[in-house]
């Protein structure tokens, strides 16, 4: 009990302002505009972070690298308290890399949740516009190539069930790697 609270409490800070950091990656690399609600809401709670580690990572083309290594860090930095609240200090050498798929996780997790409102949006017909327009645009990249292959079905649109499905085994895919890399510390 005493490591599952901090554990929980941490899981929850940095999905929230590491899952942040990762959306505004996305949202500008989609060019979304960040004058809405969710745009202001990512640039507040994530400028404390980005904007310093701007001043030494610059951008590569559309892409921020600030962003993602700003949520890079906040995962290192929750593995790292754990590891020290259990006084485990044999697998400080592998936090890197178990912070790469921590990261990776949380990108999943995140796509996972957008597309699951995204699904349930595009169902409530008098849904906010404004808010299924925008989650539309973050969701369209995901589920494009699935409409390729994915016919609709009785007028519902089965490619965000399909990218869930796939986003889910590249989840169980990325829990096997982080049980391989713990082995090796």
């Amino acid at each position: 009990m005493l490591y599952q609270i901090p554990s929980f409490l941490l899981d929850v800070i940095v999905g929230l302002l590491g899952g942040a950091c990762l959306l505004r990656l996305y949202m500008q690399y989609h060019r979304v505009p960040f004058g809405n609600p969710l745009g202001r809401f990512v640039f507040a709670i994530t400028d404390w972070i980005v904007m310093p580690l701007r001043r030494i990572v610059p951008s590569y083309k559309r892409w921020d690298l600030a962003s993602p290594i700003a949520a890079w860090l906040l995962v290192m930095a929750k593995f790292l308290l754990l590891w020290l609240l259990l006084g485990d200090f044999g697998k400080i050498a592998i936090l890197p890399l178990i912070s790469l798929v921590g990261l990776l996780q949380l990108a999943v997790s995140g796509l996972t949740a957008l597309l699951i409102v995204y699904a349930i949006l595009s169902w409530v017909p008098s849904a906010n516009s404004m808010l299924l327009e925008l989650i539309g645009r973050l969701a369209e990249p995901v589920v494009r190539p699935f409409r390729r292959f994915i016919p609709l079905v009785g007028g519902v649109d089965l490619s965000p069930l399909a990218a869930i499905v796939m986003l889910q085994v590249i989840a169980i895919v990325l829990g096997n790697a982080m049980g391989w890399a713990f082995s090796l510390g």
